[in-house]
This record gives C-alpha cells, sequence and structure tokens, in this order.
C-alpha cells in the first residue's frame, strides 16, 4: 500500500492547500443536543464518503489502514444510528490517497457498488481504478473489475459510481494519454488528464465505454448527480490557456454530449488546486456548488439549474474571505439547499460550515457544526439528507491517528436560522 499526503499524482498542488497548524475537532454545543451518534470507525479511519441509495439507503464508507494494509469499510444508517460496520474489501497494495477516496454506492436495493484504487506496475503514481459489486445489499462482493483497459501506467482515479443502462455507470479521470510523447492526440487537443466513462452490467461485464471530455483538470474530485432528464456529470475543466472553471455534462439517450461551464469564473492556473465541485439534484433541478480562487479572491460559490443542467442562474457568492472548499451540496423537498465547505477563519484551525439557501436563492446565515482542521489528512468533509436531519461526516486529523466522525444537524432548526443540535459519533 501507498499512503500519500504530500504529492497527488506528480501534478503540482495550489498553495492554499499547504499544511496549517491543527485545532482539535469536536461538535458545536447547542440547546437540546440529541443523543450522539456511535460510529464503529477505529484510529486510523479516513476517508468518508456518503452515498444514497434510490431507495433512501444512507452509506457511509471509510477507509481503515494499519501498517501498510487498507480496509474499505462502510455502515448504513438505521433508526437508532449507524449500524454495525461491514467490511467490502482490504489489500496491501492499494494507493490511499487525501483526495482521491473509495466508495461504497447503493445502485438499487440488491445492487450495490464499491471502489477503490489499486497500485499498478510503472511508479509511485501510477494506479487503477477497481470496482466490486454486491447482489445483495452489500453483504457479499464479487472480485473487483476495472473500467478502463488501456493498459497504461498511469493514474486512473477520482471516481463517481451512480445508476445507468440497468447496471453501475463509472466516471473517472484518466490519465492514459498523459503517457504520450507527443504535445497533442490525434484529435488535436493537448495530451492530458481526460474524463472517461463505462457502465457494469449486473454481471460485471464492461460496456457503454466512452470519453466525455478530452481535457480536464489533473486531480480534482467528479460528482453525479441524477435528475429527471438522466446522468449529470460536473468536474473542473482545463483549456489550452489554463482556465480550469467548472463544467458540467449532460446525456441524452444514453449518451453524454459535450460539456458546458456552470460559469465562467475565469480561474487561471498552471496546476490543478486538487478542490473539486459537488453535484445534487431533484426532479429537473440541479445544484452545484464549488471552489475558485479567479482574480485571487477564494471563494465557495453556488449555482442551480432549474432546466435539468442545461442552463445556470447567475452564481451566488456563498464565501468570500477564508474559504479552504471542499464543498458539498444537497437539495431538499422544498427547494432550498445546503452547501458545506472548510474554512479558515484565523489562519490556525479549520471550521466546517454550513448555509442554507432558500427556494427563492437568498443564503442564510453561515453556521459552524465542527471544528475540524484544514491539513491535507483532514480529506473532504461530506454531506447527505435523511429526513429532517443533515448528515456531515469528516475525518478528525488532530490526534495521533485520524478518525472519521459523524454529526447531524436539524434541517428545520437550520431554515429558521437556529442549528438546534449536532451528535458527534467516534
Amino acid at each position: 500500500m501507498h499512503i500519500e499526503h504530500s504529492r497527488l499524482g506528480g501534478m503540482f498542488c495550489f498553495a492554499a492547500l499547504t499544511l496549517l497548524p491543527a485545532c482539535m475537532a469536536s461538535a458545536v454545543p447547542a440547546p437540546e443536543e440529541p443523543a450522539a451518534w456511535t460510529l464503529d470507525a477505529a484510529p486510523g479511519s479516513s476517508a468518508p464518503n456518503l452515498a444514497r441509495g434510490p431507495d433512501g439507503t444512507l452509506v457511509l464508507s471509510w477507509l481503515e489502514t494499519e501498517g501498510r494494509s487498507a480496509e474499505l469499510r462502510f455502515s448504513t444508517l438505521e433508526p437508532e444510528g449507524w449500524g454495525p460496520p461491514r467490511t467490502v474489501a482490504g489489500g496491501d497494495d492499494w494507493f490511499v490517497n487525501w483526495a482521491d477516496f473509495p466508495s461504497v454506492v447503493p445502485i438499487s436495493e440488491n445492487l450495490w457498488a464499491a471502489h477503490w484504487l489499486q497500485l499498478s506496475a510503472g511508479g509511485m503514481y501510477t494506479y487503477d481504478v477497481a470496482i466490486a459489486l454486491s447482489r445483495d445489499g452489500g453483504e457479499t462482493w464479487d472480485a473487483p473489475v476495472t473500467p478502463h483497459r488501456d493498459g497504461t501506467a498511469s493514474e486512473h482515479g477520482f471516481v463517481s459510481l451512480f445508476p445507468w443502462h440497468g447496471g453501475v455507470g463509472a466516471v473517472w479521470l484518466d490519465g492514459r494519454r498523459t503517457v504520450s510523447e507527443e504535445e497533442r492526440g490525434e484529435d488535436g487537443k493537448l495530451n492530458g488528464m481526460t474524463l472517461r466513462s463505462a457502465v457494469l452490467s449486473p454481471a460485471g461485464d464492461l460496456g457503454h465505454q466512452a470519453e466525455i471530455d478530452g481535457l480536464v483538470c489533473d486531480c480534482c474530485q467528479t460528482d453525479v448527480a441524477i435528475p429527471r432528464s438522466g446522468p449529470v456529470v460536473v468536474y473542473r475543466d482545463r483549456t489550452e490557456a489554463e482556465i480550469r472553471d467548472i463544467q458540467v455534462a449532460l446525456t441524452d439517450g444514453g449518451r453524454w454530449l459535450d460539456g458546458h461551464p456552470v460559469a465562467e469564473d475565469g480561474w487561471e492556473i498552471a496546476g490543478c488546486p486538487v478542490n473539486g465541485p459537488a453535484l445534487a439534484a431533484r426532479e429537473d433541478t440541479v445544484a452545484v456548488a464549488w471552489f475558485t480562487m479567479a482574480a485571487n479572491v477564494p471563494r465557495v460559490r453556488y449555482a442551480r439549474s432549474m432546466d435539468g443542467g442545461r442552463s445556470f442562474e447567475p452564481p451566488v457568492d456563498l464565501a468570500t474571505d477564508s474559504p479552504e472548499g471542499r464543498v458539498g451540496v444537497v437539495l431538499l423537498d422544498d427547494g432550498g439547499a445546503v452547501v458545506s465547505w472548510l474554512d479558515n477563519p484565523d489562519g490556525k484551525g479549520g471550521e466546517l460550515v454550513l448555509r442554507h439557501i432558500s427556494a427563492d436563492g437568498t443564503p442564510g446565515r453561515r453556521r459552524v457544526i465542527a471544528r475540524t482542521e484544514v491539513t491535507r489528512p483532514a480529506g473532504f468533509p461530506q454531506l447527505a439528507v435523511s429526513g429532517e436531519q443533515l448528515i456531515a461526516a469528516w475525518t478528525d486529523s488532530s490526534g495521533d491517528k485520524p478518525r472519521v466522525r459523524t454529526a447531524r444537524v436539524s434541517l428545520t432548526a437550520l431554515r429558521s436560522g437556529e442549528v438546534a443540535g449536532t451528535g458527534a459519533g467516534h
């Protein structure tokens, strides 16, 4: 196993992500605080991911590492809290990274998918995507398969899994063209990171392979959501002029359309900021949250589409003072949304922040739900909705070993302007 916390894929990482002093993670006390949900994630756990299935099942997955070994574990949210953890797989040849984390995703009631990264021959930063399927709701798992068959010793990661074509759709960043000695490919584009997709049938057969975008940012997370019109992927694009703004690509009749910008920030940066966007969808509404430093101003932005992602309303700036990014977004039943991000207001520690956006697009007050860090080991916090509760998960890296924590926030209180309580697990 290679555990990487200082460099991602050999790519330049933006200066805003350098290590900063730590601050102890804790839930903010509040009136009528509910009982804590205990998550049985051991010391050494990290890289949480929240995924919600079509039937409402909420799954939290994470990594547990010990020496050279790593395991992908998960738990489902039950009425009384997190259920007993289960293990998908483990190994000593995994690529474990602070920003490129694995997942466990319910595709349907019975068909589930999980992914992780596995080192390949050729170098420290060459690795492949491994996807395992379960046809009994996560009880048992098949041997993993690889959705890319290019055979290059390059980077493949930043995966999003979702239901598609009756099976498991997968989108990932693909480095097959980065190994070329030629500056440009046959399509005339610069040889760089690409965005690709494929579908695994329930039996594990590979099909519907496609290139979505021939030049994208090197190491920013992707995200997929499914409005009424079909899957939408959000990612950080890259132009030949090194403009790295946020784009979405839509589907039509089972195929990907060309990507188009969510907003034209004009962020010119010569390397990857390692700070990807987040996406949510409900019926015809699509919401995107992202971080940018265009014009050297750090901003967390939010934009909404009412037509399945074909066009977006003007973006709203939710933070412009000290955000670090690493965003999350969820859409609510009433047409509103909640965005999360990491903030660093005094330069000495971090805060996990929420902000509610009403259905008419008006942002609410900034709410801190946990003190945490903005170091790389702190990873990327996660956000999801379960009933009238907002669920957050993050990595507490303040101790000798990192550990995944969770908290819940009342949506009713968040909408009304007062966070009624949080519950932190351990």
